[in-house]
């Protein structure tokens, strides 16, 4: 029996009603006066505020998240494989953007561990028990939680420094914040590394995700010399991990291709 858009009709509509309370709590913090990404603290991690527009790409592919779930492939792995987390994702992220928002930093560093771990839970789920079949799948499941776990975890580091270091505008950087600070950038780097390297093509959306933002980290990071240029050789370094991301990417595609090739070739010449 063939899957109708019906089922699991229930959890559907529930993934429609939180992806768009998860993208207001969001627009909210652009839109409102006090713009958290202009007005908020300011400090020695702090990326340029150009960082957050990945938000916008990864809104934009959840939607397709959401759609793609009325279709029988996606359903398989959305519905009956992510299930009730996606909800818990989006309200976990909706209630962490409001605390981040109206500055209430250590709630909303805690929360953003919870952020972490249930997007962590859902990218193993993905990347372990669903493989890519289609180029939906790619676009509208693996694409869009590889984002979003390597955005997290640049969202956990900047939140982390937001609770409990120094404002950058009042406070020189001290010996400690340049020691936190080099292990934060040193920490994202070697995070994008990892991506490159966890499988054999790597996952060139969330080694992207760290990059972005490590160069938007040196982009707005002036005031000290030391992390200002620190910065900038832990954002070449993620760099090359994007590369060879994009190099693994172009080659499993090439080998798709041939594949493709062969299946199609005549079996007597």
């Amino acid at each position: 029996m063939s899957d109708s858009w019906k089922d699991g009709i229930l959890l559907k509509i529930i993934n429609i009603i939180v992806y768009f309370v998860f993208l207001g709590s969001n627009i909210y913090t652009v839109a409102s006066p006090s713009s958290i990404y202009y007005y908020g603290k300011e400090t020695y991690i702090t990326p340029a505020p150009w960082a957050f527009l990945i938000w916008s790409l990864i809104h934009i592919l959840l939607l397709g998240t959401v759609i793609y779930q009325f279709f029988p492939s996606g359903k398989k792995t959305i519905v009956d494989g992510i299930s009730w987390r996606f909800p818990l994702l989006g309200i976990l992220n909706a209630i962490y953007v409001n605390l981040w928002s109206t500055h209430h930093y250590i709630i909303a560093f805690i929360f953003s561990l919870f952020v972490s771990s249930a997007v962590t839970h859902i990218y193993y789920i993905v990347k372990k028990h669903h493989t890519a079949e289609s180029y939906g799948d790619e676009l509208f499941i693996h694409l869009p939680f590889s984002l979003y776990h390597g955005w997290t975890t640049v969202l956990v580091v900047v939140t982390a420094f937001d609770a409990f270091g120094v404002s950058s505008l009042s406070h020189s950087a001290g010996i400690w914040t340049k020691v936190f600070v080099f292990l934060a950038l040193f920490f994202l780097e070697g995070t994008a590394a990892t991506y490159a390297f966890s499988t054999p093509e790597g996952d060139l959306p969330a080694s992207i995700a760290i990059a972005w933002s490590l160069w938007a980290i040196f982009a707005h990071q002036t005031s000290s010399g030391f992390v200002h240029w620190s910065s900038l050789a832990f954002a070449i370094l993620a760099l090359v991990w994007v590369v060879k991301g994009a190099a693994g990417l172009f080659f499993r595609s090439r080998g798709r291709i041939s594949l493709m090739d062969e299946e199609r070739a005549p079996l007597v010449g």
